[in-house]
């Protein structure tokens, strides 16, 4: 995800779409690199499907049994075909912003959309098997949208006890690493500000811990990043935080997020930081 701070959203929407790489974008619908190991979930696969690879629940029985966690797996697939769709506006809180963004991908074309479904998809697996009740936003990786409210409703409407967004970034190539990104308290967001910090730090040890993937060389403290533009948060009731699980125009990163087996490790870091936040 890279997304433009400031300037009219019309005009930031027509650069992205106008320029891809400048603003992160993706061209949507790539395939994955050659040298991916296995491939990403079935587009047409329902939620919850299988990404592959062996469930690896982080201790014995079902540590989060009663808990419910929603995942947002940033963009869809169609996004980039219907710009009309998703540069529609809707308010997040303070102001109005696109409903969605293209996203970004890999110099070998590995787009966002197709990482964040793949790696919520094995993320889901695993929470599931550990006793969680998991739902995720869009039901495939060939849809367009949902818009950034209605994909904040979900959580909201399912009382999650934590929700995460994930993403890939898409900043200069010089920058590597993983941040992630918490709420600054807007309107109804306010009471969510402190659990979602609390979330956002078991998120961050544990995917720092399992991946090794370092800090954000280019954005934070200590891979932290407070925003307030981001309707995902702002429109949030429930914990939440976001993840750039690295910058996919960074050849070290993408080389990681192109790797079946390393998603797979992605998925499981993250799983033993809801773990950590939610017992």
């Amino acid at each position: 995800m890279r997304i433009q701070r400031g300037g009219p959203a019309v005009a930031g929407l027509a650069l992205c779409l106008g320029a891809l790489v400048a603003c992160g974008g993706s061209t949507g619908g790539k395939a994955s690199p050659a040298g991916d190991t296995a491939a990403p979930p079935t587009t047409g696969a329902t939620t919850g499907t299988s990404a592959g690879g062996p469930v690896s629940p982080q201790s014995g029985g079902h540590p989060l049994a009663g808990k419910v966690i929603v995942i947002d797996p940033g963009h869809n697939g169609g996004n980039a075909s219907h710009p009309r769709e998703i540069g529609k506006q809707v308010y997040v809180g303070n102001g109005t912003k696109e409903c969605d963004t293209t996203g970004t991908d890999t110099v070998s074309g590995y787009s966002e959309h197709a990482f964040t479904w793949d790696v919520s998809n094995r993320l889901a697996k695993i929470l599931r098997a550990e006793g969680a009740k998991v739902s995720l936003t869009r039901k495939n990786d060939t849809g367009v949208g949902p818009c950034v409210d209605q994909r904040a409703a979900v959580g909201n409407n399912a009382h999650a006890d934590a929700a995460i967004s994930i993403h890939g970034d898409g900043a200069a190539a010089s920058g590597h690493g993983f941040h992630i990104i918490e709420p600054l308290a807007v309107g109804k967001n306010a009471k969510i500000v402190a659990p979602s910090a609390k979330l956002g730090t078991a998120l961050r040890d544990a995917y720092h811990s399992g991946t090794g993937i370092s800090y954000s060389t280019y954005l934070g403290t200590k891979a932290i990043d407070k925003r307030s533009d981001l309707g995902g948060l702002n429109m949030s009731t429930v914990p939440k935080v976001f993840i750039e699980c690295g910058n996919m125009r960074n050849k070290g990163d993408a080389a990681k997020m192109t790797s079946a087996s390393f998603r797979q490790r992605m998925a499981e870091s993250l799983a033993k930081g809801f773990q950590n936040y939610l017992t």
